[in-house]
């Protein structure tokens, strides 16, 4: 018998340090989790800030391109003046 309670006590203080072991390691992984959920909106953020840039700059391309079909359209029409002038 006591044999039998040797081998009890000994699964008993190795489910005791496995279930603690478990425990750290839940505790480490989420950790690591909310750290990277912070590193992923932090991210998201600055990728969020770019993709403004990007649209900003777009907009500004497309004011000025019309700005430049406004000048040829402005050009054509003189030169055509000048051309019947010459005539």
């Amino acid at each position: 018998m006591n044999t039998k309670n040797s081998i009890r006590s000994i699964a008993i203080l190795m489910a005791t340090v496995l279930l603690a072991s478990c425990g750290n390691l839940s505790t480490e992984v989420e950790s690591k989790l909310n750290e990277l959920k912070s590193k992923s909106e932090s991210l998201d953020s600055l990728l969020n800030l770019e993709v403004n840039k990007v649209y900003a700059l777009d907009s500004l391309i497309n004011t000025e391109h019309d700005k430049i079909k406004h000048l040829d359209s402005v050009v054509q029409s003189k030169t055509q003046l000048l051309e019947q002038l010459t005539r």
